[in-house]
């Protein structure tokens, strides 16, 4: 009789809440926070420089944490070509971004719970013929703004900023930018233009997130915070 496969959930943070991998993104999100000495983080865009870099894992699970700390959190899925979050959450995707721009959707259509207490997800909707100019409509501008009056820290999830123009558009509402680099397979020219796109958007780059880099066993650190 075959084995079955395992499957393993992305969202590391909410399954297995003492790993070493947890730790991790609760180290990111002290990063974000104390990122700014002036103005508190309460939003931020998430991207990376190529497609596959697992921005949409770092992202699902930064909002986690966020909620776990008691934040009300909102993660709005900003890929309307290849979406993935209402696949993280296992969500319905029928009524989302795209179609609360267009007031085809009301926000209480848009907005799903989840399984993760104080943590919302705003998917993208069906997906749209021209999601760039959506995006740079000033309808968006007026959604996010209105979303900002009622959740404590917001995570955009936002296509690859190398590939398409979207991330730049979001850039220019939400300002404040984490770059996910793949660390098995990354080129410097296309990370550093990544860093030029967002700063000529006028995003803020907070810092990047290394993704998919090897756990050293052998380190104190691990045998501090152990495995679940």
């Amino acid at each position: 009789m075959a084995k079955k496969k395992r499957i393993i959930s992305p969202l590391y943070v909410h399954d297995k809440p003492k790993s070493t991998v947890s730790e991790k993104f609760r180290g990111i999100r002290s990063n974000i926070m104390f990122s700014s000495a002036e103005n508190e983080i309460s939003s931020i865009l998430v991207t990376s420089e190529k497609p596959a870099s697992g921005k949409s894992t770092i992202s699902a699970n930064i909002a986690v944490t966020y909620a776990q700390a008691g934040y009300k959190t909102l993660i709005i899925d900003g890929d309307m070509r290849k979406p993935t979050q209402h696949y993280i959450f296992d969500l319905p995707n029928n009524s989302g971004l795209s179609n609360l721009i267009i007031n085809k959707a009301t926000y209480r259509d848009s907005i799903k719970e989840t399984k993760v207490g104080n943590l919302g997800v705003l998917t993208s909707g069906p997906t749209p013929p021209n999601p760039s100019e959506l995006i740079a409509s000033s309808k968006f501008g007026d959604i996010f703004n209105e979303l900002l009056k009622h959740y404590d820290f917001i995570v955009v999830d936002t296509p690859p900023v190398n590939t398409v123009t979207d991330a730049q558009i979001y850039a220019q509402t939400v300002k404040n930018c984490v770059l996910v680099i793949d660390a098995e397979k990354n080129n410097k020219n296309e990370v550093t233009k990544a860093k030029e796109l967002l700063n000529k958007a006028g995003g803020r780059l907070l810092g990047a997130i290394l993704n998919k880099t090897p756990i050293d066993k052998n380190s104190s650190y691990y045998y501090y915070y152990g495995e679940e």
